[in-house]
């Protein structure tokens, strides 16, 4: 098992989003970068880890935990010309953008802010805290997480 971290602007979707869909499961679409792609496409497995980051907002933090449901398939919202994802150059047959599926699993009890991350001497590695990092899917060490989730009031399991 891989453990990811994902980021999302709350208000886009957040992770109350994801609890409120049926299921709690939904579509992690509109990724248009490659090397986030291609985590997605190459890394990601059922059964993988993520940690949910809001980012774009006044104290971006890991909110909560979601799990892969569903690996990498194509990210229909390219073909959607009126989606803000469209992309001409990705067809059916020929798709550009692929998507995941993820399935809530936690809340934490409180926001680990980015902050706080860049103070702890364990996440010193993590590629979120490397000055210019946009990368919205990107990978997350298991002790990582694990220290994350602890901080968010949660056991990593």
């Amino acid at each position: 098992m891989r453990h990811w971290l994902m980021k999302t602007e709350p208000g886009e979707f957040s992770l109350d989003d994801l609890k409120r869909r049926p299921g709690r499961t939904a579509g992690w679409d509109g990724v248009r970068n490659y090397e986030a792609r291609n985590h997605m496409r190459d890394g990601m497995r059922l059964g993988d880890r993520i940690l949910v980051y809001h980012s774009s907002v006044k104290v971006p933090a890991a909110v909560g935990t979601a799990i892969i449901v569903r690996e990498a398939h194509p990210d229909a919202s390219a073909w959607d010309p009126a989606s803000p994802y469209h992309d001409p150059r990705s067809t059916p047959k020929r798709p550009v953008w692929l998507m995941v599926e993820i399935r809530f699993e936690s809340e934490f009890a409180r926001p680990v802010t980015l902050a706080e991350m860049r103070a702890m001497p364990g996440l010193k590695d993590m590629p979120l805290l490397r000055r210019g990092m946009r990368l919205s899917v990107q990978p997350v060490k298991p002790e990582e997480f694990a220290i994350i989730a602890r901080l968010g009031g949660r056991a990593a399991e």
